[in-house]
Formats: C-alpha cells, sequence, structure tokens
C-alpha cells in the first residue's frame, strides 16, 4: 500500500499577510503524512521590483519576465520568500528543505516558445527529478519549492508555482498516494464570486465542462483546474482547492475535484 503524499501550493495573498502565513505554516507542519509546499511570492516581487526601480510587466494579466525581473524573482522567491517559511518551519520542528528547481535539478523546464506575445525568462516544465525528491521525503526532509526551475544549461526560469505543483504530484504518484491541496483565498470553487459561502463542495470533469459553458469558472480560475484535472488524469489520487483551513482534519467547506 502506497504511503501518503501532501503537496501544497500556496499563493501570495496568504504569503503577504505574516498572522495568515504563520496560521498556515502550523497547519501544514502537522499534517501527518509526507508533504512538500510550494509557493508563490509575485506580489512580494512587485513591491521589491518597485524598490529596486524594475517595474512588473504584464500582458493580458500574465507576468512578462525580463532579465530584471528574474533577478528579483530569484533574490524574492528563493531567497527572501523561501527562506523565511524554512526558518519558521523549522521552528515548529519541521525539518525543511528551501529549493528551486535547480536544487538537485529537480525541476527541469525550458524557456516558453514565443507565439503572439513573448513571456521572456518563463519555463515550461520538461521533467522532474522524482527518484530524488524521494530520497529527500525518505530522509525525513519536507521540501519547500519556489516558483523557479532550469534550463540545464544554466538559465534560470520562471515558472507558474501552480504548473510545478502539479507537475511534482504526477510525477510522485506512482511512488506515493498523493493529495495535491491549492491553497488561495477564498473558501472553494464558488457558484457566486461574491458569496463567500456558496461552495461547489464536488466537481468532476462534467460538471466542470458544464461551469465554463455557463461562466461560472473564468479567468484566473482556468489554469488551476486545468492543473488540476491533468493531475487527476495522470493519477494524482486527489485534488483539493480552498482556503487554508481545509488543512484542518474534520474542515469540510472546501471543493474537492474528481473525473
Amino acid at each position: 500500500m502506497k504511503r501518503e503524499l501532501s503537496i501544497v501550493k500556496i499563493g501570495g495573498n496568504v504569503i503577504e499577510n505574516s498572522s495568515e502565513l504563520n496560521n498556515f505554516l502550523r497547519l501544514f507542519s502537522a499534517l501527518d503524512t509526507h508533504k512538500i509546499l510550494v509557493h508563490g511570492g509575485g506580489k512580494k516581487a512587485t513591491e521589491i521590483g518597485q524598490k529596486l526601480g524594475i517595474k512588473s510587466k504584464m500582458i493580458e494579466g500574465r507576468r512578462i519576465t525580463d532579465a530584471g525581473s528574474l533577478d528579483v524573482a530569484l533574490m524574492v522567491y528563493a531567497g527572501l520568500v523561501n527562506k523565511k517559511i524554512v526558518g519558521t518551519l523549522q521552528a515548529m520542528d519541521c525539518n525543511a528543505l528551501g529549493l528551486s528547481g535547480a536544487d538537485a535539478n529537480l525541476v527541469q523546464a525550458y524557456k516558453r516558445p514565443v507565439t503572439k506575445v513573448d513571456f521572456g525568462l518563463v519555463g515550461d516544465i520538461s521533467g522532474v527529478n522524482a527518484s530524488a525528491l524521494k530520497n529527500f521525503l525518505e530522509m525525513g526532509m519536507v521540501p519547500v519549492f519556489c516558483a523557479l526551475t532550469h534550463d540545464q544549461k544554466g538559465q534560470m526560469l520562471n515558472t507558474n508555482a501552480d504548473t510545478i505543483a502539479a507537475e511534482l504530484a504526477i510525477a510522485l504518484s506512482s511512488n506515493y498516494k498523493v493529495t495535491l491541496y491549492y491553497c488561495f483565498e477564498k473558501q472553494g470553487v464558488l457558484m457566486d464570486k461574491d458569496d463567500e459561502q456558496s461552495v461547489i463542495p464536488d466537481i468532476n470533469w462534467t460538471s466542470y465542462q458544464q461551469l465554463i459553458t455557463d461562466r461560472i469558472i473564468t479567468d484566473g480560475m482556468l489554469p488551476k483546474m486545468e492543473n488540476s484535472f491533468r493531475a487527476l488524469k495522470s493519477k494524482v489520487a486527489r485534488v483539493c482547492i480552498g482556503n487554508i483551513s481545509m488543512l484542518e482534519s474534520g474542515k469540510s467547506l472546501y471543493t474537492t475535484l474528481s473525473l
């Protein structure tokens, strides 16, 4: 029987609020499984970049990563945010190990090809070193990934944290029974975006298609959902979407996805 592995992705809104981040890290450290944390940090990178005179560039709501923006991402994601999280987890008796995709060649990627938009130094994932990750987990380590990968030629790449979490879950699903958690500020996927209590508890592939048709699921939620269903189709056991409280045992208000 496969042992359980929890892969949890947290977004910028949790990271920005120190009290909420500490609450989340307490819940995460208490998970009684093998576990991996994946974090973003885009808002903090924008803030630090502005102080350094490096402006964020966005096209259609998506970040463009030039050389200056990548330097900021390296400093903020892999440095400031990652090490604060690792330090806090260590204080909670959770043996965290701060990582980017370049460390131990754990997540390989290639620069996204230019189509109608050139996203710059953004990476699309090509591989995950599952055997090295398994070794870290079996040693009792808790990997903490920032949203950076590499192309194996010395170039670091900014990479979507939701996608990193999904790819890690897929790569490790042959060794573990994996639950993938996407934590953000809402309690789950909402039927009515203005009603925090209108959480849709269960979504399968068929109902997902209908929710898109009805324009209940739109915009930024679409990539998260696509990653979720791709993970489920690749033998990830379970995907949950909600706020940090879904990590509490007995908590029922969040969205569970299934095929």
